[in-house]
């Protein structure tokens, strides 16, 4: 097969490519910066590239006008080389650093009465052995299972073929008193294996913080949580945007990507650099070092713990859609690829089924659903849009796949809630002119999720757009316009703006917006059908994800996103699953609950159920086809 060279304008060294190669995989062999959000598939456009020299084969000009085509423009994911090319990339999306402090800096109370010793699965204790003498030729592992046994009570003990390595070394440094920390199922039960985790040599002080990890994948986003398991105490907080999501901006553009050549090891490698960062960046702000850290717990939905631990994860995109696995066995640090102690503990949260995973139930632990009588509505907020309905002695579940819209993804001005997103508009009902209010307070450069709900909201009450999405052309207004995109309502104009560019919403956002509130709306009612539960009957609904907490009630009812109840019926609890995991970090019982709660959750696959299709389609309407079903704004709009 005929080889070619392909250069680029940004003085990256040429590479040499086999005729057919997608030219998205030239790009990622040159090391060159490329976006790809929707995984490669071609659908979003945004890996355009412009062939300025040489030959390529475009499968689809999808997203690229006739005038792009023209200038030489073509899909980076969709063109493959057939000779010798120079390429142009243009200047990249770039992925801005969250601002931690505005995601995860509330305090975190210690659960009532922690005490590390009846709860917590590692321990760590200061031993002083007999030296070696020709009287006692005991060999030091043996030496030290005695000192274990008589000083700390402990029972069998497993230790790796490193640590065996080692051992001599550690017990002589330290002159025959040495630290060891393991990680035992029970410590009141004397027979009952533990590991091995470290052995360092002298005695440790007491007050010396014992390190663990919480941390929560997020598709979006990527939190963890530094504690002292001797105190309980969460002692730092780091949030980052996942680092896949150059790959794909929802689970399943991440599955599609992964199954193309390298890509499965690519999007591990790209998340495992976001939490090693933030393991990194968590260490410094109290003076420890990553390898410190003796025990993780992981939560995230099924696709993203399938990706962290490259495991295949197309089953769960493809009819009967079922995951690999879902209750992950105990790893350690090394076989995970995390930065901690090689050998600490790394515990996976369970997942349910494919698109409920175990983000979900680390939130039904972490939100109080297991222990309350009410019946509760308990909604994550996030890509997936998984539901749980019940209460301690029933658990209904299902997920429907509500996209990246509300998060910024396929919305044309949309952007993440970081300084300079518009959070919060309000419409002018007699003018049709828009106030916002920016985050950071500088000037604007998008919509982020909230001013994206309340924006619809706005429209729709106001008249600028009509209850079924569509902008109301035929309104003499100079923000009411036909665009590049078709119609569309300006929020912002260039001279009001960071980037000197209107900042509008399009027609075809607004369908991305209600198809994503559809699917939302459909799956927790149809669930709610499902176990002969209607709505009203729910008492409260809890909302989790860092987005939900961002959401005000009243344009979140308005658009039909949630349903119609008394304001005070609904609670944000912010990151239910990196909190859940918090807990089974630091108490095993809590970690007993997942599982318990976990294999008692019934799960209901929607994709299969005609009643959903019909749901979603009488909720592509704002609120709903069936007014009735939301009195608080059928009174707004008669009022």
């Amino acid at each position: 097969m005929a080889e070619h060279i392909i250069t680029f304008e940004n003085n990256k060294p040429p590479v040499t490519v086999a005729t057919g190669t997608l030219l998205a995989e030239a790009i990622q062999q040159a090391t060159v910066s490329l976006n790809q959000p929707c995984g490669g598939q071609g659908r979003c456009g945004r890996c355009a590239v412009r062939v300025t020299d040489g030959t390529v084969r475009s499968r689809s000009t999808l997203r690229l006008s006739a005038e792009d085509v023209a200038a030489g423009y073509v899909l980076a994911c969709q063109a493959v080389v057939e000779s010798d090319a120079a390429i142009s990339i243009p200047p990249q999306e770039k992925i801005e650093r969250l601002l931690t402090t505005d995601l995860v800096s509330a305090e975190v109370e210690v659960p009532a009465g922690y005490d590390p010793h009846k709860v917590q699965n590692v321990r760590r204790v200061t031993l002083t052995l007999p030296p070696p003498t020709m009287d006692d030729q005991t060999d030091d592992w043996n030496r030290l299972l005695t000192a274990l046994r008589q000083q700390a009570d402990f029972g069998t003990v497993q230790a790796s073929l490193d640590q065996i390595q080692g051992l001599g070394g550690v017990l002589r440094e330290g002159d025959w008193r040495v630290t060891a920390t393991l990680d035992a199922e029970r410590w009141d039960c004397p027979g009952c294996p533990a590991r091995l985790i470290d052995l360092k040599p002298g005695h440790t002080p007491v007050e010396t913080p014992l390190w663990g990890i919480a941390v929560d994948i997020g598709t979006t986003t990527v939190t963890l949580w530094l504690v002292d398991l001797l105190t309980g105490k969460v002692l730092a907080q780091v949030a980052e945007y996942n680092g896949q999501i150059t790959r794909g901006e929802d689970v399943i553009s991440r599955v599609i990507y992964a199954g193309k050549n390298n890509g499965a090891a690519e999007l591990r490698d790209l998340v495992l650099t976001t939490i090693n960062a933030l393991l990194e960046t968590a260490c410094k702000r109290v003076q420890a070092q990553p390898c410190d850290v003796v025990k993780a717990v992981v939560s995230g939905n099924s696709v993203m713990m399938h990706l962290l631990l490259n495991i295949r994860a197309d089953s769960i995109r493809l009819s009967p859609f079922v995951t690999a696995i879902n209750d992950i066995p105990t790893l350690t640090g090394r076989e995970v690829g995390f930065n901690t102690h090689p050998a600490a503990t790394v515990d996976c949260l369970p997942g349910v089924a494919s698109y409920v995973g175990a983000d979900i139930t680390a939130g039904v632990l972490s939100s109080g659903l297991i222990d309350t009588e009410a019946v509760t509505l308990f909604i994550d907020m996030g890509t997936n849009g998984e539901t749980v309905l019940g209460n301690r002695d029933w658990l209904v579940t299902c997920a429907c796949s509500a996209g990246p819209a509300f998060e910024g993804g396929g919305v044309l001005d949309g952007m993440r809630a970081t300084k300079g997103a518009i959070e919060e508009v309000w419409i002018n009902g007699a003018t049709f002119e828009p106030t916002f209010r920016v985050i950071g307070g500088v000037k604007p450069r998008g919509l982020c999720g909230s001013a994206l709900i309340a924006l619809l909201a706005e429209m729709a009450l106001t008249g600028v757009m009509d209850k079924g999405g569509h902008i109301n052309t035929h309104r003499d207004h100079p923000r009411i316009r036909d665009g590049e995109h078709g119609p569309e309502y300006v929020v912002a104009w260039a001279n009001e703006t960071a980037h000197n560019r209107d900042i509008v919403i399009t027609n075809v956002d607004i369908d991305n917006l209600i198809r994503a509130k559809a699917a939302i709306y459909a799956g927790f009612s149809v669930l709610a059908e499902r176990v002969g539960v209607p709505l009203e009957m729910a008492e409260q609904v809890l909302i989790g994800g860092s987005f939900g907490k961002y959401i005000n009630v009243e344009k979140a009812v308005e658009i039909g996103l949630l349903p119609d109840m008394p304001w005070e019926n609904f609670h944000f609890l912010g990151n239910t699953s990196v909190r859940g995991a918090y807990l089974a970090l630091l108490d095993r019982e809590a970690r007993a609950r997942v599982k318990a709660s976990a294999a008692r959750m019934t799960y209901i696959e929607l994709s299969a159920d005609n009643i959903f299709y019909d749901a979603f389609t009488s909720a592509l309407f704002l609120p709903h086809t069936d007014l009735s079903r939301f009195p608080s704004v059928q009174a707004a709009v008669v009022s």
